[in-house]
């Protein structure tokens, strides 16, 4: 019993670290913090139980069977407390495959929506991420499908809170935009339907981040 509880602290440990070292560092060196440093901060101390640990993608079209699965495919999902109240929270791992929503990855966040939803208490979406993950096409748009079919569910029913905390795009804007509340912050964070690269070549016009949708532009 003791090698099996040893290993299970291991495979903990592993998800802990998110994307690696390496992208973690690089986390940092942007001036941002990790998904679960977020949480750290955003909870009461110890407060937090996560759930889903260990979901990991299970595509298998263009390459995806040969990447790299990393436990929580991209997003930490849980609940806490904040002074004292209960508060449902997810988190997006930009260190895991950019905090992309694949369809696993929308299943951890449904699944914490519709808790909040039964509990009657807020949920806090921490959005660092730039939207679907393309290899799984459809299955990711149809998870977003999901997550905004609960944003709706839940609109006027509990407390939805969004922090904008890195560039984001497509649905991880949809979504946000139906909450209650958003923050941003201030030139490390972009809400834009798509990003400048795309409306360069479409319009021919060059546009910057922060002019398409920084902080500036959404509070101005």
């Amino acid at each position: 019993m003791k090698d099996i509880l040893e290993q299970l602290e291991d495979r903990r440990e592993g998800a802990r670290q998110g994307g690696g070292a390496k992208r973690v560092a690089a986390q940092h060196g942007k001036g941002k913090l990790t998904a679960r440093e977020r949480i750290e901060l955003l909870l009461d101390k110890d407060s937090f139980e996560e759930f889903d640990m260990f979901v990991q993608h299970r595509c298998v079209d263009f390459g995806m069977e040969k990447a790299e699965k990393i436990p929580g495919d991209g997003v930490v999902t849980g609940w806490g407390t904040v002074n004292g109240r209960t508060v449902f929270v997810f988190s997006k791992d930009f260190t895991v495959f950019g905090g992309s929503l694949s369809e696993t990855h929308a299943q951890k966040i449904v699944k914490i929506q519709d808790m909040a939803l039964k509990m009657r208490a807020p949920i806090v979406g921490l959005f660092d991420a730039g939207g679907a993950r393309i290899q799984e096409g459809v299955a990711a748009l149809g998870g977003y499908g999901e997550v905004f079919r609960r944003n709706v569910s839940a609109s006027g029913v509990i407390p939805q809170i969004s922090v904008i905390m890195g560039p984001c795009a497509g649905g991880d804007v949809y979504s946000p935009a139906m909450t209650d509340f958003i923050f941003m912050v201030r030139d490390t964070s972009y809400m834009f339907v798509t990003g400048p690269d795309v409306v360069k070549t479409v319009t021919n016009e060059t546009v910057t981040s922060e002019e398409l949708g920084g902080a500036k532009v959404h509070t101005a």
